[in-house]
């Protein structure tokens, strides 16, 4: 699966990255919302992993932004965060999110299973 991290805590980023790579996903990173629009309107990817809170961008206006790309084949997005609150979960639902995992709730290996069988 070729999967793209956005978030821009870099330990967590890079510490997903890890954990996806060794489940044998293809894993590119951004660290900021705009570089992730630049990212997805130039690859494809199976999956869009997004924080919710990110300087200049939250992620339901990542995942507007990205769903209004003209790109041919739309990738699953994925809210992975500490926002736990049902108005942020719903939000992300109503603009295309597939899921949403929160990040205290699941271990990291959890994540990549989880992510799995989004996808699948």
């Amino acid at each position: 699966m070729k999967i793209l991290l956005v978030d821009d805590d870099v330990f967590l980023r890079d510490m997903y990255a890890t954990k996806f790579t060794e489940k044998g996903d293809a894993v590119s990173s951004a660290g900021s919302p705009e570089e992730a629009l630049r990212i997805v309107e130039n690859e494809t990817f199976d999956a869009v992993i997004m924080d919710m809170v990110m300087p200049g961008m939250t992620g339901i206006d990542l995942l507007k932004a990205c769903k209004a790309l003209p790109i041919k084949v739309q990738p699953t997005y994925i809210v992975l965060s500490n926002q736990g609150e049902e108005s942020d979960i719903q939000k992300a639902y109503a603009e295309g999110a597939t899921g949403y995992i929160i990040k205290a709730d699941s271990i990291p290996s959890e994540v990549v299973e989880k992510v799995h069988q989004l996808v699948s």
